[in-house]
């Protein structure tokens, strides 16, 4: 047994802050995404308005990536970006990066064309959702599953 005064007498309340803090860590919900957060993320962008599937719109990614910390990403929607018919905004969701919605670009009429593109981190292999807000009201929805060989975004 170690008395008060030995280097050792403040161990055994540093292994219970250690073993409280991995219990912590365990029991703590995962740092990532979930289908269903991904849903509430694209229900808070649409208002609450369900996206239809559309070939107007397109998600440029590839299918299958090596390593998950620069995926190229371009999304597009066929409109004339005139004042009466334009894309309001664009939006990417995922379902298992910490956080379910990716990215979201304002556009309007001024914006020429409505195409975004960027780079993604992507946590694991996964379904990517993009969401196009249009002036008439309407959402269009394009979907693609992405398989990622090198994850990345593991932190929280």
């Amino acid at each position: 047994m170690s008395s008060p005064t030995s280097p050792r007498s403040g161990t055994e309340p540093g292994r219970r802050a250690l073993f409280g803090g991995l219990l912590t860590l365990a029991l703590a919900p995962p740092a990532e995404a979930t289908p269903e957060a991904m849903a509430e993320a694209i229900a808070r962008f649409t208002g609450g308005a369900t996206p239809e599937l559309s070939a107007a719109i397109t998600l440029d990614i590839p299918s299958l990536v090596e390593n998950g910390n620069t995926v190229p990403v371009t999304i597009a929607v066929d409109s004339p970006m005139t004042e009466a018919a334009h894309v309001r905004a664009i939006a990417l969701f995922n379902q298992r990066n910490p956080q379910p919605q990716v990215i979201e670009a304002r556009l309007g009429p001024w914006s020429g064309a409505a195409r975004i593109s960027t780079r993604a981190r992507l946590a694991d292999s996964q379904r990517l959702t993009a969401v196009a807000a249009l002036s008439d009201g309407r959402f269009l929805l394009a979907e693609a599953e992405v398989v990622v060989t090198l994850a990345a975004c593991l932190e929280g």
